[in-house]
């Protein structure tokens, strides 16, 4: 089954990359790597805003976490024109803004890595680094970059 069958089977549409709004580009290809920036949770087309473990449950991080997973494959999508291409996905580093006491990051985390392992079987299983941060831009409540090999 393709990446598009498997997609489809989920009932996921890929979205159209959102343009950043600072000083870098949305991805970067160097050899057979492919790096793409920090994605940020949206809801309701608007920064998810909010904290884990002050405002926000681990329930709802994963699921920002699994939304942010949908918009870089968007970007992927639109960096290769086709997901089949992807040989791997290689890496995630997730930030989850959290309060001071706030340790299931790793779960949040598991929103995005859970649906990767889903749509690329093998393929998506990947290293990852899940931590808490203070603060993510424009308060969203978790952000994820990737590097993906093709």
């Amino acid at each position: 089954m393709s990446v598009y069958e498997k997609l489809a089977a989920l009932h996921i549409t890929l979205p159209q990359p959102v343009p950043p709004v600072a000083a870098f580009v949305p991805f970067v290809r160097t050899g057979n790597l492919l790096f793409l920036s920090g994605h940020i949770a949206m809801k309701d087309g608007k920064p998810w805003a909010g904290q884990l473990g002050l405002n926000l449950t681990t329930e709802q991080g994963s699921a920002a976490a699994r939304s942010i997973a949908i918009d870089l494959m968007g970007t992927l999508h639109a960096a290769l024109g086709d997901l089949n291409q992807i040989k791997r996905i290689v890496k995630l580093m997730v930030l989850v803004n959290s309060s001071p006491l706030f340790t299931e990051q790793h779960l949040v985390a598991n929103g995005a890595s859970e649906l990767f392992a889903r749509v690329f079987g093998d393929k998506g299983a990947h290293a990852r680094s899940a931590f808490g941060v203070a603060q993510i831009p424009f308060g969203s409540c978790v952000e994820i970059e990737l590097v993906a090999e093709v």
